[in-house]
């Protein structure tokens, strides 16, 4: 008896310790709840009894240089549903009402209305009257908890693919993803605001006591230096010119005004509309990861953030750099150089390009004209590497620009240190180096601007949203770069190298202008080309800089820049001076060059040739030394027979 009596104590004893383990445990856990998780978990509760929902700013627009919208934004609608809302009754209801005024499937939507999770996106972006079949849908229904819609913006723009490698694309969360777009965000963006209704434990709204609603605030707008009508009349030849000539790497033209570095305009081909930047055509059995290589390409802005040889318009920076340096006393000092179809450095002998036929005794002007290579290469030699890299440097091409988008490339440059007199050479011409677009204008508008640098950019004022007030951005200006003497001795060539040079093509009459064209090869033993064309209009006082770039052009009408770009600049020149009211200058008195189709001479002797190319107008131009030109047989032509030129221009043939 006694022993049971002391088993039935333990036996309580270890019960009473249990309990009190037990009510410890409860009570430091409602202890932790209370005081250490209590804040927390009283915001939660409130949460629980409150719809927050956010409403969008609306994003800055993005205007043209002459008020022109380029980018805005509009009102549409998001639909959210909140599963947990929804009773079990009206699942299948509600995802079949969802599905059909949004044309989604219906089992998609019936799996999201069915998930356990506080809110699910079921339509994104829709416009007011979809959303209103939905409001007046739940009223006929008496569907009150479960379905949000939520005020929304979109971005959209009104000239679609115009200037779409400048503006860039917005993301479905509104972000900028690409050009202008991205680089200012935090301008553009603005502040979401937000309603806050209180609700009830079933999640109906409980009346508009302790509402609260914050109104967004929208982002502020940018005026950039974009002209639309220049921006259209360079999509229009950009498109027709890598059409014609059969570009198979595209192109991309910059025109920008020297004396303030405003792009006016800046075009790339391909280029993309802006309003469905993830649409691609026969883009059907595709990959996804090749369908975004494709993507990222046709966003790519090839001005911005490619590299090429710029080939002979960079004989410019050495022509600058020479007269400068005081290494050449004038621009018109006859027989100061001699072209003997080549010249030899280090050992090297380096071909000029008309090695077959010397240009001879040359002058400055006379070089540039001809493009002729020898003459730049001793310059360069005389120069010296530490000079010329001093130049390359004032000239920009050593950093970047500072061009207002991401993705700026560098140039490519040997290291000072590592350049030797072959590589000297080449620099000196325009090879064996790479430079962007942007650079490249940038340098000539440089020249134009009286030999002072001048910085380019994309936007020019920022307009407050709340205030309407426009902060002006000043342009900006670096350091002399070369003299205005120098510079203006430079402009004076340029002008005769399109009046009496290689640029002829790009002549518009009544004005003067000056240029210089460019042919390199992309790449070494690729068979590819680039060729260009640099210039500036009128020469008396610079107002427009133009730089044509054209990727690997195979058509019919070659690869030399005088013969492909330099037609493009002056068409481009011919619509965009009238337009800027540019007053026509010393070359009133020029003449629309006469256009002649281009004969056939191919299975002739190149004596016969030269007869039936000298009757249409034309030169005939053949490779090599002492031909014997009545037996030697023509094979080939370029530009090739039907294609129309200007009366004067050559015709290169291989035999």
């Amino acid at each position: 008896m006694i022993s049971s009596n002391l088993k039935m104590k333990k036996k309580m004893r270890i019960e009473l310790i249990l309990f009190i383990i037990g009510f410890l445990i409860i009570s430091i856990k409602l202890g932790y709840v209370q005081f250490v998780k209590g804040k927390e978990y009283t915001q939660k509760a409130i949460e629980q009894l409150n719809n927050s929902r956010k409403v969008p700013a609306n994003r800055g627009i993005i205007y043209d240089c002459n008020g022109n919208i380029l980018a805005n934004s509009s009102t549409v609608y998001t639909v959210n549903i909140n599963p947990a809302k929804i009773s079990q009754n009206n699942k299948e209801k509600v995802a079949k009402a969802l599905s059909e005024i949004f044309s989604l499937e219906y089992e998609e939507v019936l799996k999201k209305v069915n998930q356990n999770v506080s809110v699910v996106n079921v339509a994104k972006k829709k416009p007011k009257e979809l959303t209103d079949k939905l409001r007046i849908w739940m009223e006929q229904n008496n569907i009150k908890t479960g379905i949000n819609i939520d005020e929304d913006t979109q971005r959209y723009y009104p000239y679609g693919s115009l200037a779409s490698h400048v503006i860039g694309f917005c993301g479905s969360d509104n972000q900028g993803l690409d050009g202008l777009e991205a680089k200012y965000e935090k301008t553009l963006k603005g502040i979401d605001g937000y309603i806050d209704r209180a609700q009830n434990a079933r999640g109906e709204d409980v009346g508009t006591d302790g509402e609260e609603y914050i109104d967004p605030i929208s982002g502020n707008s940018l005026i950039t230096t974009i002209d639309m009508n220049i921006q259209s009349i360079v999509e229009k030849y950009i498109e027709e010119a890598c059409i014609d000539n059969k570009c198979t790497d595209g192109a991309s033209i910059i025109l920008m005004n020297p004396k303030n570095g405003n792009i006016w305009a800046l075009a790339n081909y391909p280029d993309y509309n802006l309003n469905s930047p993830y649409e691609l055509e026969n883009s059907d059995g595709l990959e996804k990861k090749e369908k975004t290589l494709l993507l990222q390409a046709r966003w790519r802005n090839k001005a911005i953030s490619d590299t090429y040889e710029p080939g002979s318009c960079f004989k410019l920076v050495t022509a600058s750099s020479a007269l400068e340096e005081g290494i050449v006393s004038g621009p018109d000092n006859q027989g100061e150089f001699c072209c003997s179809g080549g010249i030899e450095i280090a050992g090297v002998r380096i071909k000029c390009w008309r090695y077959y036929r010397p240009h001879g005794s040359e002058s400055l002007r006379e070089a540039l004209m001809n493009s002729c290579n020898p003459v730049f290469i001793g310059l360069g030699q005389k120069i010296g590497v530490q000079k010329y890299y001093k130049y390359l440097e004032k000239f920009g091409f050593l950093r970047k620009t500072g061009i207002d988008v991401y993705g700026e490339a560098g140039s490519i440059f040997l290291k000072q240190e590592k350049v030797g007199p072959v590589e000297l050479a080449t620099i000196s011409f325009g090879q064996r180096f790479e430079v962007t677009p942007i650079q490249m204008i940038t340098m000539v508008s440089t020249i134009a601007n009286k030999g002072k640098y001048v910085y380019p950019r994309l936007v020019q004022g920022i307009i407050d949203s709340k205030t309407g007030e426009i902060t002006e951005l000043e342009p900006k200006f670096g350091d002399q770069v070369i003299s205005e003497k120098t510079a203006e001795t430079v402009l004076s060539m340029m002008n005769s190298v399109v009046n009496e040079g290689t640029g002829k093509n790009a002549k518009v009459q009544g004005y003067s202008i000056g240029g210089k064209t460019g042919t390199s090869e992309d790449g070494v033993n690729t068979g590819k080309y680039v060729t260009s064309f640099i210039g500036v209009a009128p020469i008396e006082d610079p107002e427009v800089a133009i730089l044509v770039t054209l990727y690997n052009p195979t058509g019919e009408g070659g690869h030399q820049g005088g013969g492909v770009a330099a037609p493009l600049a002056g068409q481009i020149f011919s619509e965009v001076l009238p337009y800027l009211d540019v007053v026509q200058g010393k070359q009133e008195e020029l003449t629309i060059p006469e256009e002649v189709s281009v004969p056939n001479v191919i299975g002739l002797s190149i004596k016969e040739g030269e007869k039936i190319l000298k009757e249409a107008g034309l030169e005939l131009e053949a490779e090599g030394e002492n031909l014997d030109k009545e037996k030697t047989i023509i094979k080939e032509q370029s530009p090739t027979q039907g294609i129309i030129i200007n009366k004067g221009n050559k015709i290169f043939v291989k035999y």
